[in-house]
């Protein structure tokens, strides 16, 4: 009888704990008819705006697309039978409008390929045709677009090694195109699955501190060695649109690759071993060379070497030459800084960095142009005598914009701009730039001096863009132009000097965002597309961004979404979904600005919670969630309070609008949002259920940094325990959907987090649900996956939530 009762409990518990076999779902029809939609094409244009070209593709992948051939290696996921990276996303049809007539119609591009794979787009120099890579079954091609005969036309077999970046470059006579092939001397690719250990994988370390993220896709064996280096060698080769083809360059493992704004010179880096098992390839050994356009070796620039051994530190940075790259506004000039305090940030200096420049033949070193206080970031180049910089500090939130005179460094640079780039309501904007003769993007200066800059306009009486006249003599702005719609959003996107002339794009929550050239003379519009808005069935959903206050007196805000039809008199109170985000400031001031416009397009994508407003739900998407740590204290410190502290607010101001049961709210979140999901779930009882995706739940696995935490596991251990939602998984009284991309590449958030707090809950006796995604990397790009995805959502909401 024992015998029996024993047998009997042993199957309740194989049942009961056993895995569930699940093959892909499809959401309720409400659901799938927001998701299963065309998707608006991408827009290009060539640089005088005369030329529309309209990109086609599939909103999703397919799990078939995804399951293909992938080698994960030094960061890198390539295909290795068709040599481009496994995760691409391809577009599978091209036309064009001509802009100068505003009567002409769409063209469709002809000669394409049979079953459009495309990527890689490039404009010539001259702007008459469009280079781009065709992958087909066998690897991949090079196809150039005529932009007057709007044709398209094969110029390769499919020979092309797209595994890295720089694929295409073009010579400056738009006649022909540098492009990197398969290396003649590649050697077979070692099936790791199958090969025979040689012997076990040693790493070492000399006593340096090497403090690394927790990087994924990372080379682990001799194997994977082997594989990366075949999968990186490439040989240079000259096509000509005539069909004449010139070995350019011998094998290598081919970097980036750059020409200069002449074209007389190419910039080539090249990857040297030894590799490494600790960061990925971006930071393996290189070497960078200038050549002459006919292939000739000009002069070595730069050496780096392998960077495992950084300072501790998001703002360290390597010792000698970086940013590396071609002045715009020059012929053939490089610019390049170097670190003045070691590339440590503990070292204390007046400047942090110095920025040289180094004319042909690219001998010795380069004349000193510029100091910054913070660590450089950038320039835009306008002409001999004015250019602007950029700097940034991590740690202060601070940036400075200089404008200084390159042509002479005795000149002091001057500081136009100092201030938390936090603060997006004090946010100047990007300086407008304009094509010069060498086909380089410069500041745009008009006859008078001035130049012009464009904002986004934030504010805290909501988002209005616009444009300021800046003068570069005197120093003084004046406003020329802001955006005075209230029911829709006016994005800039161009300004241009010469003509007067703005492009923008304009929407409004059920209107598809489309692009209009504006005359600021009068502010006429002509319309340049004509986009559908493809979710009709949510295009009358009440919006509003709402603002409300946290205990602390923290003003906070997010975008509310009322169900489809629901009756604001009556104000019956439903479930909610609240979905979020965490971010860190260093100042309460900037963490309380509002960045949401409830004039925005209501566009679903798949990640979304706005489909269940379909479903009957109130969602407060993109509530903010801000967690401050001002002067010496980190945000992290009190990361658990201030998360609690944010979702109370935000639950509180729904309410007392009278729409929610607030016995019925869910709260979801993604990557950093799921962290935030488990945390809140754990130390509150606000919520009725939970959804956290690719999420991290124990810090201790990311020991040298987080998100915005630069502090290692041995200098803050309390703070790393007390964030863990695994080290409180006994707290956890809350159902809780969790999912998990199977190939998720992320920092930090390997599958293994979310299968291990699984196990944990589970042991435990929490009420969760693992749903690992076959193929899936840290965003869910096939559409079956994304369909069960919503449907596993949609259940759980069902089951915790609305019939609670």
């Amino acid at each position: 009888m024992k015998s029996i009762i024993y047998a009997f409990l042993l199957l309740f518990i194989i049942k009961v704990n056993a895995q569930v076999n699940v093959t892909y779902q499809k959401p309720s029809k409400e659901i799938l008819d927001l998701v299963d939609v065309p998707l608006a094409p991408s827009v290009i244009m060539d640089a005088n705006k005369s030329i529309m070209v309209f990109l086609y593709r599939d909103a999703f992948k397919t799990i078939a697309e995804l399951s293909e051939d992938e080698l994960r290696l030094g960061g890198l996921r390539i295909n290795p039978k068709t040599n481009i990276g496994s995760r691409t996303n391809y577009y599978n049809n091209i036309k064009m409008k001509s802009l100068s007539n505003k009567n002409a119609e769409l063209i469709q591009v002809s000669g394409l390929p049979e079953n459009p794979r495309i990527a890689n787009f490039t404009w010539s120099p001259n702007q008459m045709k469009i280079a781009f890579t065709q992958t087909t079954t066998e690897g991949v091609e090079l196809w150039v677009i005529d932009i007057a005969s709007a044709t398209a036309r094969k110029l390769t077999d499919a020979k092309i090694n797209a595994n890295m970046r720089d694929v295409i470059n073009w010579f400056e006579d738009s006649e022909s195109i540098l492009v990197k092939m398969l290396s003649e001397d590649r050697k077979e690719l070692i099936n790791t699955s199958e090969a025979i250990p040689t012997g076990p994988t040693v790493s070492v370390n000399d006593g340096k501190k090497a403090q690394n993220r927790t990087y994924q896709d990372l080379l682990k064996n001799p194997n994977d060695e082997h594989n990366f280096e075949q999968l990186a060698l490439s040989e240079l080769y000259k096509i000509s649109l005539n069909g004449d083809t010139l070995k350019w360059l011998e094998t290598d493992m081919y970097g980036s690759i750059t020409f200069s704004p002449d074209g007389k010179y190419v910039m080539v880096n090249t990857i040297q071993k030894p590799f490494s098992y600790l960061v990925t390839y971006g930071r393996f050994p290189s070497i960078t060379k200038i050549y002459a356009k006919n292939g000739m070796e000009i002069a070595q620039v730069l050496e780096s070497p392998l960077l495992e051994d950084l300072p501790q530190g998001f703002m360290a940075v390597k010792k000698g030459r970086r940013n590396m790259s071609w002045r715009s506004d020059k012929p053939s000039t490089l610019i390049y800084a170097e670190a003045l305090d070691e590339g440590n940030p503990e070292n204390k200096v007046d400047f942090r960095d110095e920025v040289f420049q180094l004319e042909a033949p690219f001998k010795g070193d380069g004349k000193s142009i510029l100091k910054t206080i913070n660590r450089y970031s950038g320039i835009q180049w306008a002409n001999d005598n004015v250019a602007i910089a950029f700097d940034y500090w991590w740690n202060t939130r601070n940036t400075k914009t200089y404008i200084f005179n390159p042509s002479d460094a005795s000149q002091q640079s001057e500081i136009i701009e100092d201030r938390n780039y936090q603060d997006v309501y004090a946010n100047p904007g990007r300086f407008v730039t304009k094509r010069n003769e060498m086909g380089r993007s410069v500041v745009a200066i008009d006859k008078n001096n001035n130049s012009y800059l464009i904002g986004d306009g934030y504010s805290d009486k909501g988002q209005f863009p616009f444009v300021d006249k800046l003068n570069l003599k005197t120093k003084k702005k004046e406003r020329v132009y802001q955006s005075a719609y209230t029911d829709k959003l006016e994005d800039i996107y161009d300004f241009d000097v010469d003509k007067n002339e703005l492009l923008v794009r304009i929407e409004s929550p059920s209107e598809y965002p489309n692009y209009y050239f504006k005359k600021l003379r009068n502010e006429k519009l002509t319309q340049l597309t004509a986009f559908e808005n493809p979710f009709k069935a949510i295009q009358n959903v009440h919006k509003e961004v709402i603002n409300y206050k946290r205990e602390d007196g923290l003003d906070l805000s997010g975008t509310l979404y009322l169900p489809v039809g629901y009756d604001m008199e009556k104000k019956e109170k439903m479930p909610m979904i609240l979905w979020a985000y965490p971010r860190e400031y260093k100042d309460k001031s900037s963490a309380s600005q509002n960045t949401s416009n409830s004039n925005e397009f209501i566009s679903p994508y798949w990640g979304s919670p706005i489909y269940w407003v379909d479903k009957g739900y109130v969602v407060l998407d993109d509530a903010a969630f801000p967690i401050v740590g001002e002067g010496d204290n980190q945000p992290n410190d009190t990361f658990r309070t201030q998360l609690v502290g944010n979702a109370k607010a935000a639950i509180d101001a729904v309410d007392s609008l009278g729409y929610i049961d607030r016995n019925r709210v869910a709260v979801g979140g993604h990557s950093y949002g799921a962290f935030m999901v488990a945390n809140l779930l754990s130390h509150c009882n606000l919520f009725a259920a939970g959804i956290a995706r690719s999420g991290a739940y124990n810090r201790t696995l990311t020991p040298f940094g987080f998100q915005s935490e630069e502090r290692n596991y041995w200098e803050a251990p309390e703070v790393y325990y007390t964030m863990s939602p695994f080290m409180h998984a006994d707290k956890m009284k809350t159902p809780l959907l969790m999912t998990h991309g199977i190939a998720d590449n992320n920092s930090g958030t390997y599958p293994l987090q979310s299968e291990r707090y699984f196990n944990a809950l589970k042991g435990l006796g929490a009420t969760v649900r693992l749903v690992m995604l076959p193929k899936e990397s840290h965003g869910y790009r096939a559409k079956e996956s994304i369909l069960h995805l919503l449907w596993e959502q949609d259940q759980w909401l069902e089951k915790y939530v609305k019939n609670k």
